[in-house]
């Protein structure tokens, strides 16, 4: 009967664990311009846009890091 308990245990500790981890990398993403003309909505799509058309998905997930680092070089912190 304890098996139950600890296999419970660890799948919301895996689940708690997944979600930090999602939250945190979403929090890496740059959403904020220092030009203060360029800090909406509009400018961030269309530099999100540009920035995943020069980086496509791979599989790696090395993407993430050069839209990123993309997203950086146009202004977004």
């Amino acid at each position: 009967m304890a098996f139950p308990k600890l296999l419970r245990a660890l799948l919301g500790t895996t689940i708690g664990l997944l979600v930090g981890m999602f939250l945190w990398g979403c929090s890496l993403y740059p959403d904020v311009n220092s030009d203060p003309a360029k800090n909406n909505k509009a400018a961030f799509r269309q530099d999100a846009i540009d920035c995943a058309q020069s980086y496509p998905e791979a599989g790696s997930g090395a993407h993430i890091k050069q839209r990123i680092s993309c997203m950086n070089l146009k202004g977004w912190h």
